[in-house]
């Protein structure tokens, strides 16, 4: 037994000091823990954790934000392309030994309990769920690298509370329960993070890279249905009863309910946009033309899709039958009158009133 619980042993027998509560709960923590992580690396309690987390959230939200007030978002490219292949690399790892460590084996999709034997397999899910805790505590990454690259709008609540939620998660994991039931929502999780991590390292890459990304709404909708089949399957261990511990069962159901309501209300928020017809556009002369279409007038230099720009009616191209033509980039051809007044719709290919009237 660790020095730590010795003294918060000797401090319940004292009711002169304000620990005496805290001390209870260290007893009963010691006695319901998995004796095979006692000693091991941040393990005896959750405050070296729960101070990182906090330091995180300090970093974050306050230091890093003001540090970078003034200056220039940092060029990070190559390094968060390394990060991304890293997390991609993890990942894989993780997933393969979680179906190695029993999912792929002997484990039950409708109730498994924790096996605390000596066995290699038992002993080989208890270091994968070690493993899985510090990976967690990486991912903090994600956020210092938003505030480097200063996209406050990448940083929503639901990032911060994610990412500082799961470290706790995974302690409780490795100290009462690495292994079982519990452990369907970390292999879906692995499999959600190959796919979230390979998409950012192609955005990270370049933008030669982003006809490739097409899928980044679909990412959102997989980390839903993430969350479905743990609040399912975490259901079906308090229909079945495999001697798993119902209330972290429970825990897993509230989590995963959690989880539901904020990504659903991100998806909405997000990709809402997407769904509404886009403004009219209105020109200097107060013309408003439906659809994004830009209507331009002859004596004057418009740009059409944003980046184009014609001249319509130059004298020196007049033809002698009294039309101008302009050609601009292969796309756009303007025809005007001799006066050098013409109105035209620009959508990629621009026709005048004359073009209409043949």
């Amino acid at each position: 037994m660790s020095g730590f619980v010795k003294i918060a042993i000797d401090d319940y027998y004292s009711d002169s000091n304000w620990t005496t509560i805290i001390n209870k709960y260290w007893m009963l923590a010691e006695r319901v823990s998995d004796p095979r992580v006692q000693g091991w690396f941040l393990f005896d309690t959750p405050l070296p954790t729960l101070a990182m987390v906090l330091v995180y959230l300090a970093f974050v939200m306050v230091v890093g934000p003001l540090y970078m007030q003034s200056r220039k978002p940092f060029q990070i490219q190559n390094t968060l392309v390394a990060y991304n292949a890293f997390q991609v690399l993890l990942s894989s790892y993780m997933f393969y030994e979680h179906l190695m460590s029993g999912w792929w084996g002997d484990y039950s999709i409708s109730c498994q309990p924790v096996d605390y034997s000596e066995s290699d397999q038992a002993r080989r899910m208890l270091h994968l769920c070690w493993v899985y805790y510090f990976s967690k505590l990486s991912e903090f990454a994600d956020t210092v690298f938003f505030v480097l690259r200063k996209k406050k709008s990448q940083i929503t609540w639901l990032h911060l509370y994610h990412h500082s939620l799961t470290p706790f998660e995974a302690w409780l994991l490795v100290k009462f329960i690495a292994g079982g039931h519990g452990t369907f929502s970390n292999i879906v999780n692995n499999l959600v993070h190959i796919i979230m991590y390979a998409y950012y390292m192609l955005a990270a890459m370049g933008p030669q890279y982003q006809k490739y990304l097409w899928w980044k709404k679909h990412l959102t909708t997989l980390q839903l249905v993430q969350f479905f089949m743990v609040l399912f399957h975490s259901i079906s261990a308090l229909v079945y009863d495999c001697g798993y511990p119902k209330i972290i069962a429970s825990g897993l159901i509230l989590h995963s309910s959690i989880f539901i309501v904020l990504f659903t209300n991100f998806y909405i928020q997000a990709y809402k946009k997407e769904r509404q017809p886009k403004k009219p556009v209105v020109n200097d002369n107060n013309n408003t033309i439906p659809n994004g279409h830009i209507k331009m007038n002859g004596h004057a230099n418009g740009e059409a899709n944003g980046h184009i720009k014609a001249n319509l009616c130059e004298e020196e191209n007049t033809k002698p039958n009294g039309f101008a033509t302009t050609i601009k980039n292969g796309y756009t051809k303007v025809s005007c009158e001799a006066n050098g007044y013409a109105n035209g719709y620009t959508n990629g290919v621009i026709h005048t009133d004359k073009e209409k009237m043949q």
